[in-house]
């Protein structure tokens, strides 16, 4: 090994920054530590993220409870917590002048709103820690030579280093992939992760923007359930609970090419026993009140007109009038409504995909491959992710700052 050692990182994302600066910061003078980026672009995703707010973390600082909220990569990343999550997460970048505020629902965010602030904290920071960044310069292929890695660029020159980092994300095009597998690592085939479900229904068409704060969703025929906001949009169904939903099924929806039924539970807690038995109070109580216009359950007016005539109650009926066969038919409706969902769309510009590197052949010690000694991984190439952006950032600055520490150790 020379006395200076070479690091090369491949990938200019949250992970690769986080590994770059890690790895810089802790050999000082002793090495260098070279970032590679295929594109002229750094950070894209931090900049893009939590609508250009960037949900750098989430406020849950037991690794247990953490690590429940990653379909992919929770087992594996339970010890790597304990060693960096989100609360040393918050302490690096407030030691750097970004201070972070925690949202209701657990979300974290910089204090400005503004992503670029956390942009600007890690280029700084790979500026003052004396990491070299090369834009626009693609790693075709890697290849090792005794205790050298020795990488062709896209201009077909070849350069020499001692140790890899590859961070490159998980798109399936990423070429961090291609290198990987070239070193003898098996890759299970990228998916969509967190994406929107289209659907046509006359129950939701002209509702857009209508949103129900709880509700129950699962996929009939599997083991699927999650719970939170639900949003109507011009193309079907979004929010928290659909993305979860997206997350822990992001395999099984891909095998049935994003065709496949999901049922709704609106007004949770409620079963469809106990609102029959609610609604069978309220129309006893409330005679002469029409059907849809004294709504009983928190649920939007228009939204609840939609399930009464769904339920085939005309919208003029008073509550006296609704028949036992007609209240459990809304009963159905509002507890069990079943949509087919014929397709996806990407949630905002967050692309973020389960697949890539297979994990039982990654040390999560020290991310270094167990295929190849010198080779480390960080970020998205590994098959990880989490449930919302927070949880793939966490992922991001957790791997790369072990992968960073052991490069330089």
């Amino acid at each position: 090994m020379p006395e200076r050692r070479h690091i090369a990182v491949l990938g200019g994302g949250a992970a690769g920054f986080f590994a770059a600066i890690t790895c810089a910061e802790a050999l000082g003078k002793a090495g260098s530590v070279t970032l590679f980026e295929a594109t002229p672009h750094l950070l894209a995703k931090v900049r893009i993220s939590g609508g250009g707010r960037c949900n750098v973390t989430h406020a849950c600082f037991e690794p247990a409870e953490l690590v429940k909220k990653y379909p992919r990569g929770g087992r594996e990343l339970l010890g790597a917590f304990h060693r960096f999550q989100p609360r040393d997460t918050i302490e690096w970048f407030g030691s750097r002048g970004v201070a972070t505020k925690t949202e209701e629902d657990g979300r974290m965010f910089p204090v400005t709103d503004d992503s670029a602030t956390i942009v600007d904290c890690l280029m700084s920071a790979a500026a003052r820690a004396g990491v070299s960044i090369r834009l626009s310069t693609a790693v075709r292929s890697a290849v090792k030579q005794g205790e050298t890695f020795q990488l062709t660029l896209g201009t077909g020159s070849i350069e020499e280093f001692d140790r890899v980092i590859i961070a490159t994300g998980g798109n399936k095009s990423s070429g961090g992939l291609a290198i990987a597998e070239s070193f003898g690592h098996s890759i299970v085939p990228p998916v969509p992760s967190l994406f929107t479900f289209h659907i046509t229904d006359t129950r939701l068409s002209d509702l857009s923007g209508i949103s129900v704060e709880s509700a129950a969703v699962t996929a009939p025929g599997t083991k699927l359930k999650t719970d939170g906001p639900v949003l109507i949009t011009h193309a079907g169904l979004s929010g928290p609970g659909i993305l979860k939903l997206s997350a822990w099924g992001a395999r099984e929806f891909a095998e049935q090419n994003y065709a496949f039924p999901i049922s709704l539970n609106w007004v949770p807690p409620h079963t469809r026993d106990s609102l029959i038995k609610a609604l069978s109070v309220v129309r006893e109580q409330n005679a002469r009140k029409q059907v849809t216009t004294f709504s009983p359950v928190a649920m939007p007016q228009r939204l609840w007109e939609r399930f009464v005539i769904a339920a085939g109650i005309p919208t003029t009926t008073p509550w006296a009038h609704v028949s036992n066969p007609s209240l459990q038919a809304l009963a159905t409706q509002l507890t069990g409504a079943e949509f087919k969902v014929d397709g996806k769309s990407m949630f905002k510009d967050e692309f973020v995909t389960c697949g890539g590197v297979k994990l039982s052949e990654v040390d999560f010690k020290t991310m270094e491959s167990r295929k190849c000694a010198g080779l480390h991984f960080a970020g998205e190439v590994l098959d990880i992710d989490g449930v919302t952006g927070g949880f793939n950032f966490q992922n991001a600055w957790t791997t790369g700052y072990l992968a960073g520490t052991a490069c330089a150790g």
